[in-house]
C-alpha cells in the first residue's frame, strides 16, 4: 500500500493535494522523483511558484525541519528555484510577476 505524502515531515494535506494534482500520488513516488522534478511537475500542473514551498520540499525529502535551510544552502536553492521557474514559465509574465516570484508570492489571476 502506498504511503501518503502527508506522512513526510513538513508536508500536510495541502501538499498532498498539490502533488496529487501533479500526478504524484505517494511518498514513494515523491522520493523517487526528487524535489526538483516533483516541484517542476507541480508548476506544470498550475501551482504558483513559491520559494518557501520549494525549499520546504527539499528539507522534507531530507527528513529535516523546514527552517533548517539557511545561509549558502538557501542561496543555492534560490538559484535552482529561479532557474526551474524560468524553465517552466510559459512566458507572458510581467515584471510584476517576476518581482512577486522573487518574493515567493504570486498574484491570483
Amino acid at each position: 500500500m502506498p504511503t501518503p505524502i502527508s506522512s513526510i515531515r513538513n508536508l500536510g494535506p495541502a501538499s498532498e493535494a498539490q502533488f496529487a494534482k501533479a500526478g504524484i500520488p505517494s511518498a514513494e513516488a515523491l522520493h523517487s522523483l526528487g524535489a526538483d522534478e516533483a516541484y517542476r511537475r507541480c508548476l506544470m500542473s498550475g501551482t504558483s511558484p513559491h520559494f518557501i514551498g520549494y525549499y520546504v520540499l527539499h528539507m522534507a525529502l531530507q527528513g529535516r525541519p523546514w527552517n533548517d535551510c539557511k545561509g549558502d544552502e538557501k542561496k543555492a536553492l534560490r538559484l535552482r528555484f529561479d532557474a526551474l521557474v524560468a524553465e517552466v514559465r510559459s512566458d507572458g509574465s510581467t515584471e510584476l510577476d517576476r518581482a512577486l516570484d522573487f518574493l515567493g508570492v504570486r498574484r491570483k489571476v
